[in-house]
């Protein structure tokens, strides 16, 4: 749902698609939210699980393995 009080362009890209390495906080430690996700989809997958990932290597992880689990689909 968009807020009334703001103005909203169709057009403009949103921040849910924004390449993971143009984020300002890219280089931050992943979330504790991508950690736990991103545990979940590496036992699904076989793969190994590093925790010291950053955010943005995160994001990419998560979307890899979604693919290839079938998740977030």
């Amino acid at each position: 749902m968009t807020n009334p009080k703001v103005p909203h362009d169709d057009n403009a890209p949103s921040n849910l698609q924004k390449d993971p390495e143009d984020w300002v906080t890219k280089d931050e430690p992943m979330t504790d939210a991508q950690k736990s996700y991103l545990k979940t989809l590496t036992e699904e997958a076989n793969e190994p699980f590093d925790d010291s990932l950053t955010k943005a290597a995160a994001a990419e992880r998560i979307e890899a393995l979604q693919a290839k689990t079938g998740r977030g689909q």
